[in-house]
């Protein structure tokens, strides 16, 4: 960045006269395109620049705190907003760039970058692609200053790189980016991770993938549901995921997801994605009435190995035709009650298959005080 720092500072009167013209408003008497950064006081506002040597590349500065005395240019400071984002383009060699639709205004930050980097620093400006706010549900635009706003830091602890990259490219330049951390990032993730996926932009996704990142193939809303069920074991999901058709998994890839996952149930999960497939028959399951216990007896009669998530589903409702005393939902809260001691949980097809379905059965026979030995081995 040196080079381009003396160049700016070398440039000062002329930066400030491009400011003056496309913004109306004229700097300050002794304004520098480089703040320095006190060594003392830490501070970046209150040290004026007072001289630079351009061959040893260093600034001279004085502080309101008393300090004074010369610095390297760097780490000793930093150009300021309007002179180093044009300074990154020519430093980096930038042919694109997007950006909030504040710095597209008329006498905005890349109208100014585009004289400065083209009259004092020599280059060309990249092509421009605005974009509008990113707005978080039910919060509005996300706005530093109103403090509306989740730090990049922790969304990639939730959202993997690539697919962040994926949510801004697929968005139209000027449209809106809505972001719901909450069910919709599962279907964000779904979309960008599920080969098989009808609604994917592949043209975005080729271009989300620049920095890296593959897809795993497997929904999202799978894995935050085996997670829990395999207790966050890499290994166990692995098996799970395996046993259900979705072979050949990238370990590593596989790992990176289960701690997306994870963080998304801990931060943004709606109260009815949590759950705990309980190790033995939960306590609320007393709380079965015949009907609920006739219909858990049939469903574990007619499960079998080998069927498939839409099988099971479809098993389920066949069994629930057996019991019309009882409403389809008040049925499906005894799967839930039996295996997870809640009345709600995840879609029961994939669930159970997930889960397993001779272990299933079981906990259904004895949710229904069907006497059974208990086989040696677990789920």
């Amino acid at each position: 960045m040196n080079p381009v720092i003396v160049a700016a500072l070398k440039g000062t009167e002329q930066i400030a006269s491009i400011l003056q013209e496309l913004t109306g408003k004229q700097v300050e008497e002794g304004w520098s395109p480089f703040n320095p950064l006190c060594p003392v006081c830490g501070r970046i506002n209150r040290a004026r620049l007072t001289g630079f040597d351009a061959t040893r590349e260093t600034i001279d500065f004085a502080c309101e705190c008393g300090e004074s005395g010369t610095l390297p240019m760097a780490g000793g400071g930093k150009l300021t907003w309007r002179i180093d984002w044009p300074a990154r383009w020519e430093v980096f060699g930038v042919t694109v760039e997007p950006f909030g639709k504040d710095h597209a205004s008329r006498g905005g930050s890349y109208d100014t970058g585009t004289r400065i980097v083209r009259e004092v620093f020599g280059g060309e400006p990249p092509f421009p692609v605005p974009y509008e706010w990113i707005s978080l549900k039910g919060r509005g635009d996300m706005s530093s200053s109103k403090g509306n706003v989740l730090s990049i830091t922790r969304m990639l602890e939730v959202v993997p790189p690539e697919v962040l990259r994926y949510l801004i490219v697929r968005t139209r330049p000027l449209r809106s980016i809505p972001f719901d951390p909450g069910l919709p990032l599962l279907s964000l993730v779904d979309e960008y991770d599920d080969l098989e996926s009808t609604s994917r932009d592949e043209r975005a996704l080729a271009l989300s993938r620049a920095g890296g990142g593959g897809s795993l193939g497997v929904p999202f809303r799978h894995l935050v549901n085996v997670v829990q069920i395999a207790g966050g074991d890499v290994e166990e999901t692995a098996r799970i995921l395996e046993r259900n058709g979705y072979g050949n998994l990238d370990r590593a890839l596989l790992s990176r997801r289960l701690e997306h996952a994870k963080r998304w149930l801990e931060e943004f999960a709606p109260a009815e994605m949590r759950f705990c497939v309980q190790e033995t028959l939960p306590p609320s399951a007393a709380s079965l009435d015949k009907e609920q216990k006739a219909f858990l007896a049939e469903l574990a009669a007619r499960l079998a190995a080998g069927m498939d998530a839409e099988t099971v589903h479809k098993t389920i409702y066949t069994a629930a035709a057996t019991v019309p005393q009882r409403k389809p939902a008040q049925l499906f809260e005894a799967i839930y009650i039996a295996l997870l001691g809640q009345p709600r949980g995840p879609r029961a097809g994939w669930f159970l298959t997930f889960l397993g379905l001779d272990f299933s059965a079981r906990r259904f026979r004895e949710a229904a005080g069907i006497s059974e030995p208990e086989p040696a081995s677990g789920r």
